[in-house]
């Protein structure tokens, strides 16, 4: 599966939106990506992210983590393809935090997969958090990189569609300027 195959599915599912944007990390942007619209198909759900699990094969991968709520649905996918254990992150107090009873043992190999990264705020919470536990993080996987950026340093990252979308700070954001209406859809900052 290539790039091209990737950004028809989501132009197909209507999930490729053009406007102006608020996105999760608070930044402001003319396009966005509703990867809900396309998680809602199992069927694609799992085709995508069985093509981002077969880049981790033979890693040795035992749990794939992700963050509440954009990545669940990916890390589970990319879990079952790899045989390995799904757990999520979630916020607590503004914090990422493992819930649930969920846990990580000190030297698990883990992975975080994440469905559109943007800053790599969240998933750098996560690998902190996995880091103070001991774990070994194995590396980042996700759907949607529109980072423009190494985000997570010499960590592998791999990812199935790099997305060149400009983003904007919102005191500098042109569109906020122009007087355009924003839209928050899936932001957790309203």
């Amino acid at each position: 599966m290539n790039e091209q195959d990737v950004l028809k599915i989501f132009e197909n599912a209507g999930a490729l939106l053009t406007g102006h944007f608020k996105l999760s990390s608070g930044l402001h942007s003319d396009r966005y990506l509703q990867c809900a619209l396309v998680l809602q198909h199992p069927r694609t759900a799992e085709t995508l992210c069985a093509a981002l699990a077969g880049r981790w094969k033979g890693a040795g991968i035992q749990t794939v983590i992700g963050p509440a709520l954009g990545g669940v649905i990916v890390a589970h996918e990319i879990a079952r393809a790899l045989d390995a254990r799904c757990v999520f992150m979630e916020r607590q107090g503004g914090q990422m935090t493992l819930r649930r009873n969920f846990c990580i043992g000190a030297g698990e190999s883990v992975l975080v997969a994440e469905d559109v990264v943007t800053t790599g705020g969240s998933v750098r919470e996560i690998i902190r958090h996995l880091q103070n536990l001991g774990a070994n993080v194995a590396g980042v996987s996700a759907l949607v990189d529109r980072s423009g950026a190494k985000p997570f340093g010499d960590l592998t990252f791999e990812r199935l569609l790099v997305l060149d979308a400009r983003q904007y700070e919102p005191d500098e954001c042109p569109l906020c300027q122009a007087g355009v209406p924003i839209d928050s859809p899936g932001s957790r900052r309203l």
